[in-house]
């Protein structure tokens, strides 16, 4: 949270239960709690995501929206948040074979690290993303994960895995990479002195 203005009450729970709870934590990558936030005289609240990017506000119509870990930041009462489990090899951007599943009717935020860019994906296309990059995307579309290349390519060129998307739907990625920052940051750190 950055800031809030008006009469707001805080709570922290277990949302969905115990069960629900430590799924999204273990799973998900997400804490077992969640804050919510409620005010009875219009008040507004403004949320921070973890990273510098955009902030994007889907309005989810009685439908499932799949989004990275990470990308999560903030969705009405309304809008069960769980896990759901990718297929063998799934791995988005290091999140392991887990990711959020917003479904239902209500207001929903994610973000991103960079740009959010929008991709339509139409019948008999599809789109291939690096798993990185995977912000988010909707339930109407299939997705294979797989290796760019060789299995030389995939270790030693920096690209890795691949999501390629079939169907139709929309498609929400990022514009620069958390890990390929972490990866050009470490070097550059300065070596631990070994006394004190």
């Amino acid at each position: 949270m950055v800031s809030y203005a008006g009469d707001i009450d805080v709570t922290a729970r277990a949302e969905g239960g115990i069960l629900n709870s430590l799924s999204r934590s273990i799973l998900g990558g997400e804490s077992s709690f969640m804050n919510t936030f409620t005010t009875a005289d219009g008040g507004t609240v403004e949320p921070a995501p973890a990273l510098s990017g955009d902030v994007q506000h889907h309005l989810l119509d009685d439908e499932t929206l799949f989004v990275q870990s990470s990308s999560f930041l903030a969705a009405d009462p309304a809008v069960d948040i769980g896990t759901e489990f990718g297929e063998a090899g799934t791995v988005f951007g290091g999140e392991g074979l887990f990711m959020l599943r917003l479904s239902g009717t209500g207001p929903a935020f994610i973000s991103s690290y960079g740009a959010i860019e929008t991709h339509e994906v139409e019948p008999g296309e599809s789109l291939v993303v690096d798993t990185g990059h995977i912000v988010a995307f909707e339930e109407t579309l299939t997705f294979d994960v797989r290796r760019i290349g060789g299995l030389r390519s995939t270790l030693f060129s920096g690209e890795g895995l691949v999501c390629e998307f079939t169907g139709e739907g929309t498609v929400w990625t990022q514009t620069r990479s958390p890990d390929a920052f972490v990866a050009w940051l470490v070097p550059k750190m300065p070596a631990q002195s070994g006394t004190n």
